[in-house]
């Protein structure tokens, strides 16, 4: 522990924040206890998240692309891979950047043709 910041090793798809590494937790992030509250706070906000879209998923034909459940989600993921990318170490701002994801997550493809005259399905 350095200046009252602990090493954590996170696991975005399991939902999980170790004190040791193992193969479920590829993110290690360097954290003071408020630190920890929030990186917390976020992964709660995207298992809310999963679960409102769960409660979602059965209701045929209506289009996930503008779904305000998604869009939750998707700004919960990207807040949370951004918190990572953050306070990670050198090895996870490489992964983070790897995976491409933070761009992707924030340029959606709906300026492509195509789009323009779809319904906003809320």
């Amino acid at each position: 522990m350095q200046d009252g910041k602990q090493h954590l090793y996170v696991s975005v798809t399991h939902n999980l924040i170790e004190q040791t590494k193992n193969e479920s937790t590829p993110f290690e992030v360097i954290v003071d206890d408020g630190q920890l509250a929030t990186l917390q706070d976020l992964m709660k906000m995207l298992e809310k998240g999963d679960d409102y879209s769960l409660q979602r998923a059965p209701v045929p034909y209506k289009s996930a692309d503008h779904d305000e459940g998604n869009e939750r989600f998707t700004d919960g993921v990207t807040m949370l891979y951004t918190f990572l990318y953050d306070h990670g170490t050198p090895e996870t701002r490489q992964a983070i950047d790897d995976m491409n994801v933070l761009p992707k997550l924030q340029n959606t493809d709906y300026n492509d043709p195509g789009y323009e005259d779809s319904p906003m399905n809320k």
